[in-house]
């Protein structure tokens, strides 16, 4: 499984139609969605499912609106039930060593709808049709009978043998995906199927996440070694002993390459609710593409710090905030609503 930063032939989107997702807003996050795919398709092509042609011109004529290429975008007919691509299209991965790839092929995890919603077969289905529709080769890790369950949102890799991810999501937690697995059957199969020698396990996720831990919430790799972690300065806010203990773990711990991991603090906004409902606002859900690292702002006074930080991290590449205040109200932003598809060469 490559790292986020290395060469993407093209980004995965899925335009968004479930109105309950956003309440009052769901035209809002259209625009979102255009921002995001102006930015990417500046060096990469955009893939975007959608329902039915009525939908893809719908997409288009919003697009084309918005500036963006629509020689750059991809339109693939899918029916699916959310707009969250990271969690059902496949996980991608590559053969060969970075200089010297030879084959992309996909991993597609099972999709339970983060083992709390029951209508999710149509995403679950649509991200199986992907590799076919590539014509990549394709693989669904199972262990005996069973399919294993993972989401893209609860792992993230260096691109060199190491994944984060929590022990909340995918062993203990009350929507543990694999739970009879324990963290040895879970850390095999992730290394059978991604290439992965080392998992650094976190305690919990973060509150207002409904998938029950997932990791790019609140902490990835920005480089080889390198992550950043979201820090919580309130007391009583329930996010400060969760984040101070995935401090404490992260600063002793290695890489699969024998290296520490040195941890850069990411702060946190002013929380954000919705009629009562605490919302994962982060700004640790950003999406690196070719030509920037895109980064989810929330009208806080926070943004400019969190964009500051991650702009010493990745000099190779602009960093860009995009306002996602409307698109959080669905329990996501800019991570949850992209996955990568690695270049070949």
């Amino acid at each position: 499984m490559p790292a986020e930063w290395e060469p993407h032939a093209a980004t995965w989107l899925s335009w968004p139609h479930e109105a309950s997702d956003f309440p009052g807003k769901l035209p809002a996050v259209g625009w979102v969605f255009c921002e995001v795919a102006r930015h990417l398709t500046a060096a990469e092509r955009v893939r975007m499912l959608v329902r039915d042609k009525a939908m893809q011109r719908e997409a288009a004529s919003a697009l084309k609106r918005s500036g963006v290429p629509l020689d750059q975008v991809d339109f693939f007919v899918s029916k699916t039930n959310r707009s969250w691509t990271r969690d059902f299209v496949p996980t991608f991965v590559v053969r060969g060593a970075k200089k010297r790839r030879s084959e992309v092929a996909a991993v597609k995890f099972r999709f339970n709808g983060w083992a709390r919603y029951g209508n999710h077969e149509l995403d679950e289905a649509s991200g199986r049709a992907i590799p076919q529709r590539l014509g990549l080769k394709s693989f669904e890790p199972s262990v005996g009978r069973r399919r294993f369950v993972c989401e893209g949102g609860a792992i993230d890799a260096d691109g060199e043998g190491t994944l984060l991810a929590t022990e909340e999501c995918l062993l203990d937690g009350k929507q543990a995906r694999n739970r009879e697995l324990g963290r040895a059957g879970t850390e095999a199969v992730f290394a059978e199927n991604l290439g992965i020698e080392r998992v650094l396990w976190i305690g919990r996720g973060v509150a207002g996440d409904d998938t029950g831990g997932h990791i790019d919430d609140f902490c990835r790799f920005t480089g080889p070694s390198t992550v950043v972690l979201a820090e919580e300065k309130r007391r009583g806010d329930p996010n400060r002993r969760v984040l101070e203990s995935a401090r404490e773990r992260l600063e002793n711990a290695k890489d699969a390459r024998g290296r520490r991991i040195e941890v850069v603090r990411l702060p946190m906004p002013e929380p954000v609710y919705f009629d009562g409902q605490r919302l994962p606002a982060s700004y640790a859900n950003f999406y690196i593409g070719n030509a920037a690292v895109l980064v989810p702002t929330f009208n806080d006074r926070a943004d400019v710090r969190a964009l500051g930080i991650l702009s010493e991290l990745f000099r190779d590449r602009p960093v860009i905030g995009v306002f996602c205040r409307d698109l959080v109200l669905g329990l996501g932003t800019i991570h949850c609503s992209t996955q990568q598809e690695p270049s070949g060469k």
